[in-house]
């Protein structure tokens, strides 16, 4: 087991720095334009201190109220699939010669990159993505393998978390090199990698009293307690493919105006497009893949014809997959409790009350 070691508050610009004498570009948690996203840092004084977030159904909103703490709050919109599923990335590019077309894979750009303030959440998205992704895409296996992640066990859940009844938070178990409870003086560490102890044995720090150990794991407790949304089971694949016809699809489709958003932020959601843009010689051409969204009308486009023309249609192919059918083809739900899908929505539906509705039928 690994041993819990305690880093004072202002040693944590001393892990940042390790990590980037290291040979690692450092992304860490930053306040922009309202919200806390990633963003390359340098310096600790970059990091949120003092800030909350207070999230409702379609609500996000920061504050003050953190005291030094850099890391008060639940999440933000990015989660960590932009740094592995790249929103936008060039997969070929074809060219006319002179024996025909040519065609050459785009190259594979990774840098090796420490994130710092990871969630469980989000840790657990990962690994779904793992399994999708890893042995069958060079372009996210490049990215993915030159992760460091620096986790950090959520104190402050927001209202429309509910990782605690998916089984995925809000404290982190696994999928991290290291590992970071934050209390008012500092901080206690450990690692989850031999390439996390390695850094860990860099800083040359002390071990966790007793005492600091008692605290963190009442915070874990406090923070799983806190949490008052939850789905109503683990696996609904037989409930909701038992009320394809429920009237609560007609509902929602009322109040859903398919925009897009909750799969945006949701860190699991990866359906994606695929378009070649021709230079203006017409002489070559690169073809990309970008982020899409079962929700937009052209994700269900066969052959003249649109699928899933209503956005009832739209909804219910995204909740029944995300929480039934990903259990045939992962061994488990898409949905880690984030809650980012139910405080992004314009229309505040809340993925835990539309799958209560209909599961309880």
């Amino acid at each position: 087991m690994a041993e819990y070691q305690f880093l004072p508050r202002p040693g944590l610009q001393r892990l940042i720095d390790l990590l980037r004498t290291t040979g690692f570009l450092c992304t860490g948690p930053q306040s922009r334009d309202g919200a806390i996203v990633y963003d390359r840092l340098d310096d600790v004084a970059a990091l949120p201190q003092g800030l909350q977030d207070r999230q409702a159904a379609g609500s996000y909103r920061l504050e003050h109220g953190g005291g030094e703490r850099c890391f008060a709050w639940a999440n933000g919109p990015q989660a960590l699939k932009p740094l592995t599923f790249a929103p936008r990335e060039s997969l070929w590019q074809s060219e006319q010669q002179v024996s025909g077309m040519g065609f050459s894979p785009a190259p594979l750009h990774s840098q090796p990159t420490a994130v710092i303030g990871v969630r469980a959440c989000d840790l657990a998205a990962l690994q779904i993505h793992d399994k999708h992704f890893r042995n069958n895409d060079p372009y996210y296996a490049a990215r993915r393998e030159r992760l460091f992640l620096v986790a950090v066990n959520c104190s402050h859940p927001a209202a429309t978390c509910f990782c605690a009844s998916t089984g995925d938070g809000p404290e982190a178990l696994t999928g991290f090199d290291l590992v970071l409870d934050e209390l008012d003086e500092g901080y206690i560490v450990r690692s989850g990698t031999p390439a996390g102890g390695n850094i860990l044995r860099e800083l040359y720090l002390q071990p966790a009293s007793d005492a600091q150990r008692a605290t963190a794991q009442q915070q874990n407790a406090a923070a799983a307690a806190g949490q008052t949304r939850r789905l109503p089971g683990r696996n609904l694949r037989d409930s909701l493919f038992a009320n394809l016809e429920h009237a609560r699809w007609d509902d929602v489709a009322q109040r859903c105006l398919s925009c897009g958003n909750c799969t945006a932020v949701c860190p699991t959601c990866f359906c994606h497009s695929e378009r070649d843009e021709p230079a203006l010689d017409g002489r070559s051409s690169v073809h990309y893949r970008q982020w899409d969204s079962c929700f937009t009308e052209g994700h269900s486009y066969i052959h003249g014809v649109v699928i899933r023309a209503e956005t009832k249609f739209r909804y219910r192919q995204w909740l029944t997959h995300k929480l039934g059918s990903w259990h045939e083809q992962y061994g488990r739900s898409g949905c880690v409790g984030c809650g980012r899908c139910i405080s992004w929505c314009p229309a505040a539906i809340d993925i835990t009350a539309e799958a209560a509705a209909i599961c309880s039928s």
